[in-house]
């Protein structure tokens, strides 16, 4: 069933009464794990990924059997100021690969057994270059919020988000510093592999945007620096958060968009880990005034929900190990003493 926040203010009022994970299954998946054949602590994060995991599912054994790859395109008008080494007409053009199956997200997809869909959203029609103004009007932002809230399978139990939009590290790095304060250089980075004139036009752009938009509160943020795509994903995250299923969040981009939820309703993104820090410059930093540690870090800067993807299996075999073991009677092994 489609549902629709009537007003940006709605999707701000969700935001105030998030539900929380299960303390019981909490407990009981604390107590499981202390009696499985191991030495306690000795599978590190993964057991605590698990336990996390268990929470948010309401059970002491969950499984992970329908993952969701939700990647979201948009066009940034922002683009015409040449902050990117690709056309914008690229982004419809990766739509289309995506939609073909030939593009690395389709095999990542494939690799982790998850379910891979894409909403490019009004492609026709970028955003407004956010160095005049708002980069979105308040009816294509709570579109875009929509779109995103209800691209999310309320059956799935594990969410990854993407994105493809020429131009969108250029809005990334605008929220970051609008959020988190320093200056543009701070989070500025190459993106799609510009030159050291294109990162100082980049550079040159972000300041102008943040200049431009002086609003922090940061709803308004997203509205005014980012895209349809980055407030696709803010939307999914919420939607999933309301759904206890847990989030790992992709890249820069991703994490850009998810700190918004964040930074509005501290403890937003408790239903989300980082499934890796990626090569663009700021993410670690980005990561870091969030509080997610990332599962993975292999210089990875593609975007579109690759890192995500990628990390799926870590919480999977996470979550094997931890349902799937033998407690310490069940095998007839002696504990410790």
């Amino acid at each position: 069933m489609t549902f629709e926040f009537a007003s940006i203010d709605a999707f701000r009022d969700m935001l105030t009464n998030l539900p929380q994970p299960d303390a019981d299954a909490v407990a009981l998946a604390q107590a499981r794990n202390a009696q499985l054949t191991k030495p306690p602590a000795a599978l590190g994060r993964l057991e605590d990924l698990a336990i996390w995991y268990a929470g948010w599912r309401g059970t002491d054994r969950p499984q992970i059997l329908q993952p969701q790859i939700i990647v979201f395109a948009g066009n940034h008008g922002v683009t015409a100021q040449g902050v990117s080494a690709f056309p914008a007409e690229v982004t419809a053009q990766m739509v289309a690969n995506f939609t073909a199956g030939g593009a690395a997200i389709n095999q990542l997809a494939r690799a982790a057994g998850a379910r891979l869909d894409v909403h490019a959203i009004d492609l026709d029609t970028p955003t407004a270059d956010f160095t005049t103004g708002p980069a979105m009007q308040s009816d294509a932002f709570l579109t875009a919020l929509n779109t995103g809230w209800n691209a999310v399978d309320p059956t799935c139990d594990l969410l990854v988000t993407g994105e493809m939009g020429i131009g969108n590290t250029t809005a990334a790095a605008a929220i970051a510093c609008a959020l988190f304060g320093g200056v543009a250089a701070d989070w500025t980075g190459r993106g799609t592999g510009v030159s050291d004139e294109g990162l100082a036009i980049k550079t040159r752009v972000v300041a102008a945007g943040l200049a431009a938009n002086p609003d922090r509160d940061p709803i308004n943020v997203l509205q005014a620096l980012g895209g349809r795509e980055l407030a696709a994903i803010a939307g999914a995250i919420a939607r999933a958060r309301s759904e206890m299923i847990p989030v790992i969040l992709d890249g820069f981009i991703c994490t850009a968009a998810a700190s918004v939820l964040e930074k509005a309703a501290p403890g937003a993104l408790d239903h989300a880990v980082a499934g890796h820090v990626s090569g663009e410059i700021a993410h670690g930093r980005l990561l870091a005034a969030i509080g997610k540690q990332p599962l993975l870090a292999l210089d990875m800067r593609l975007g579109e929900g690759s890192g995500g993807a990628l990390a799926i299996n870590v919480l999977k075999s996470a979550i094997a190990c931890h349902s799937g073991m033998s407690t310490f009677s069940e095998a007839g092994v002696t504990d410790a003493v």
